[in-house]
C-alpha cells in the first residue's frame, strides 16, 4: 500500500540517532556472517527506507566499533515482498535477523514459526510505554506474545487535484457525503475533462492489499459491516453488503470512471497512480493512502513542488451518509526478529535503535505516518510537518482495522479474486460474492463462517 521517499537525516547523533543517510549499505555479494542482517521492501522508485536504514548502518556502526548492518533490501511489488521474505525466513541459511513485517501478515508469520517473540527484551524497555495499545495490538499474537515493534500506522482518504474539479464544476472544497455524490462527481469530470481518468479504485490481484484494503474494504466498511466478528469468532458470509460493494465497483469500472482494466490489473499500479498519474494531472481523484504526497517530495520518485497548491483530501464517506459518515482503514508495520536470528541481543539492539524517539520521529515526518508513539505524536516539530497530517490523523477515531486472524491473508486474496472477476466482467457481483463465500468457508471451515 504504498508508500515512500525519505528526507535525509542530517545532524543526529550516534547511538540511537542517525547520521546523515549514507549512499551505500546495501547488501553485496560478500555477507559478514557477524552482521545483523535487516531485510526490507525497496518501494518503487522512492528512496524513504534505504535512505534511512543507510543512516542507521552508520550510525549504528560508528557507535558499536566491531558491529555491523548488512541491508537486504529487496526490490518487489507488494506480493511478491511478502513471498520472497517468507521465503527467506524459512531456512537458517538464508534468513534476515530483522524484517519489516506488515501487520497484514504478521499474524500468519507468528503461526508460520518465522518470528520470535520479543516480550523478554520489551519488559525491561523504558520506551515500550510510549506505544498506543492499538499499535502494540497488531503484533501480538494469539499466544499473548509480542513479536514487532510498529514503527507508524496510517489512514485512507479520498485525494483529489482541485485544478481539475473545478474545470468540471465542482466545488474546490469538494466533499462528498455518500458514494452517490462520489459517482456524481466522477460522471462530471469523465464528461468535461476529456484525457483525464475520474477516480482510481484499486482492484485485482495485481494490486495485492492495495485492492483488498484501499479498494474494497475501504467501500464494504463503509456499509456498516464487517467481515469478521470477534466475539464469535466467525467470517460473515452470504452479506448483502459485500454484493453492494462489488455493485458499486462495477459501476465505476463499467462507466469507465476508472483505468482500463490492463492498468488497473498491472502490478505496477501503486506506483503509477502516485509517480505518474497524480502528478501528471491525468488522475482526478484518488482513493489512497496517508503517506502518498511522499512520492511528491524533493526526495521522492516524482518530486512535484505544486502539489500543496493543487492537491487536498477530504473523507472517504460512507454508502449513504450514515453515521459515522465517514470511513477510513488502517494498517502499518512493524520491526521484527526473525526465528532464526544469530544473535537476538544485537537484533534487538538494531530494532529499539530503529524505533527509539529521535529516530522514529524523524521517520514518521519523512514519511507522513500517523505516530504510535504518543511522545512523537504529540511533539511540534512532528505536528506542523506536513499539511496533510492532522486530516489523516483525525480519522483514526473512525478508522477500521483488518482482522487480527491468521486466516486473513488467504480470505484477502479471495477478495481480490472477487474484485478482478467484477471488473473484468467475468462474473456479476452475485456471482462472485458467492464464490467469495464457497472459498471462505474452505478456507476457515463452515463452522467458523455466519450469515448476517
Amino acid at each position: 500500500m504504498r508508500r515512500r521517499s525519505f528526507l535525509t537525516a542530517a545532524g543526529l547523533g550516534a547511538g540511537t540517532l542517525f547520521a546523515t543517510a549514507a549512499c551505500g549499505g546495501e547488501s553485496s555479494g560478500s555477507s559478514d556472517s557477524t552482521a545483523v542482517k535487516v531485510a526490507y521492501q525497496q518501494w518503487g522508485s522512492g528512496t524513504i527506507m534505504k535512505d534511512y536504514l543507510s543512516g542507521l548502518k552508520t550510525s549504528y556502526e560508528g557507535a558499536n566499533p566491531g558491529k555491523s548492518i548488512e541491508l537486504v533490501p529487496i526490490v518487489a511489488s507488494e506480493n511478491d515482498y511478502y513471498t520472497k521474505l517468507q521465503l527467506m525466513m524459512r531456512s537458517p541459511r538464508t534468513s534476515p535477523d530483522v524484517v519489516y513485517e506488515d501487520t497484514f501478515l504478521i499474524n500468519s508469520d507468528i503461526t508460520a514459526g518465522y518470528l520470535q517473540p520479543l516480550d523478554s527484551f520489551l519488559g525491561s524497555w523504558d520506551q515500550w510505554d510510549q506505544f498506543q495499545d492499538t499499535a502494540k495490538g497488531a503484533a501480538k499474537a494469539a499466544d499473548g506474545k509480542t513479536y514487532g515493534v510498529p514503527d507508524g500506522t496510517d489512514t485512507r482518504a479520498l485525494w483529489f487535484n482541485k485544478q481539475l474539479l473545478t474545470q468540471a464544476g465542482l466545488p474546490e472544497a469538494w466533499a462528498p457525503t455518500s458514494w452517490d455524490d462520489i459517482l456524481t462527481a466522477c460522471r462530471e469530470i469523465k464528461g468535461k475533462v476529456p484525457g483525464v481518468t475520474p477516480i482510481n479504485i484499486y482492484a485485482g490481484k495485481a494490486a495485492g492489499e492495495a485492492a483488498s484494503m484501499q479498494g474494497f474494504e475501504m467501500l464494504f466498511y463503509g456499509t456498516g459491516s464487517t467481515l469478521y466478528d470477534v466475539a464469535s469468532d466467525k467470517w460473515n458470509v452470504a452479506s448483502p453488503e459485500f454484493r453492494d460493494a462489488l455493485t458499486v465497483l462495477k459501476t465505476f469500472y463499467d462507466e469507465k470512471l476508472c483505468p482500463d482494466p490492463e492498468i488497473a490489473l498491472d502490478a505496477q499500479i501503486s506506483n503509477r497512480v502516485g509517480e505518474e498519474f497524480l502528478p501528471g494531472s491525468t488522475l482526478a481523484i484518488a482513493l489512497d493512502g496517508s503517506w502518498m504526497s511522499n512520492n511528491w517530495l524533493e526526495t521522492g520518485g516524482a518530486p512535484w513542488p505544486e502539489w500543496s497548491q493543487l492537491m487536498a483530501t477530504t473523507p472517504m464517506p460512507t454508502k449513504d451518509g450514515s453515521a459515522p459518515g465517514k470511513i477510513s482503514m488502517s494498517g502499518g508495520w512493524t520491526w521484527a526478529m526473525t526465528k532464526n536470528a544469530a544473535n537476538a541481543d544485537e537484533a534487538w539492539k538494531v530494532i529499539s535503535t530503529l524505533t527509539a524517539f529521535e529516530n522514529n520521529l524523524k521517520y514518521n515526518i519523512a514519511n507522513a505516518s500517523v505516530a504510535v508513539r504518543k511522545d512523537v505524536a504529540q511533539d511540534p516539530e512532528y505536528t506542523g510537518s506536513n499539511q496533510t497530517l492532522e486530516f489523516f490523523s483525525s480519522l483514526v477515531p473512525v478508522t477500521q482495522y483488518r482482522p487480527q486472524n491468521t486466516d486473513y491473508p488467504r480470505v484477502s486474496n479471495e477478495i481480490q479474486v472477487a474484485m478482478e472477476a467484477v471488473v473484468t466482467g467475468q462474473a456479476s457481483p452475485t456471482e462472485a460474492a458467492d464464490a467469495y463465500d464457497e472459498a471462505v468457508k474452505g478456507i476457515v471451515g463452515e463452522e467458523k463462517t455466519a450469515t448476517l
